[in-house]
């Protein structure tokens, strides 16, 4: 009888309402990236373009996937955030679940809980972490790119606190009485459960490695290394097309804005395509961890 109140019924409208504009101003600005990449090129350059395109043309895609600068740089960044993500959610689970046990199970707890703190608090500055780069030769090298941000400590919190508040103990505790390690206890009762914390940092850590820009332009002499993100920053931002590797003549045919939009557009649909999957373990993940008397 509550869910057909008529409170119950106002509430539902305007957390409708609220939600619906939100996912629009979240879905307007892509449709417009897309319309704009679609469009010719004075129909862009009069900025003239908006939901619809104006003329539709690929010109614009077909310049950009032609390009093997950029394609180089898509391909640099599927492989740095695969293996990021993988490396830094390894990564953060071992540390979680250490730092997740009481103090007489785990001596010096504390203590390494605020070094770790201690770390997300202060930075040592570009300069200190570009010397500590070089001294371990990752300069200009893949793992300059995956490495600096593999043990992101906000992800580590997260999953930390999940351990401890949503991980029933009972369960780990039957885990050692039937004979089992850390490693078999943290795979097989703590993992499962973890889900909805797992795909959340996944997440989070995905699109930070998918947009992260910065250690390209600082640790990258070599622009064939560089990730889509960081190509994009000298494209776009710094105005650099020396880059681009195609004709003049061809890119004075074609629009800077369709060209752009269209480089913008191919950048977001790896996220836009992976974050359904996560959702689902978000949704699958709710019913996980219960404990049954």
């Amino acid at each position: 009888m509550a869910y057909k109140s008529a409170s119950y019924r106002i509430f539902t409208c305007i957390n409708t309402v609220i939600m619906a504009v939100l996912a629009l101003s979240s879905i307007i600005p892509i449709i417009h990236i897309l319309a704009v990449s679609l469009s010719n090129k004075s129909a862009a350059d009069a900025n003239l373009v908006g939901l619809l395109p104006i003329n539709i043309t690929f010109e614009a895609y077909k310049l950009t996937l032609g390009n093997p600068n950029f394609v180089d740089s898509l391909l640099n960044s599927f492989s740095r955030t695969v293996v990021g993500t993988g490396l830094s959610i390894m990564i953060t689970v071992m540390i979680a679940f250490a730092l997740s046990k009481e103090k007489q199970e785990f001596r010096g707890r504390n203590a390494w809980a605020w070094f770790f703190v201690f770390t997300m608090l202060f930075n040592g500055g570009l300069i200190p972490t570009y010397i500590m780069i070089q001294k371990l030769h990752l300069l200009n090298t893949f793992w300059v790119m995956v490495l600096p941000g593999a043990v992101n400590i906000f992800n580590m919190i997260l999953l930390l606190n999940f351990f401890r508040t949503s991980v029933p103990k009972s369960l780990s505790e039957a885990a050692y009485i039937d004979g089992g390690g850390h490693f078999q206890c943290l795979i097989h009762v703590y993992l499962p459960i973890s889900m909805p914390a797992l795909a959340t940092i996944s997440l989070f850590t995905l699109v930070g490695y998918w947009n992260e820009w910065f250690s390209g332009l600082v640790f990258l002499n070599n622009a064939d290394l560089y990730p889509l993100s960081t190509l994009l920053q000298t494209i776009i931002v710094q105005q650099d097309f020396s880059r681009m590797n195609v004709d003049p003549s061809v890119v004075a045919a074609i629009s800077n804005r369709t060209v752009k939009a269209s480089q913008i557009f191919i950048a977001m649909i790896p996220v836009i395509l992976v974050y359904p999957f996560l959702q689902r373990f978000f949704v699958k993940g709710m019913v996980l961890g219960s404990v049954k008397e």
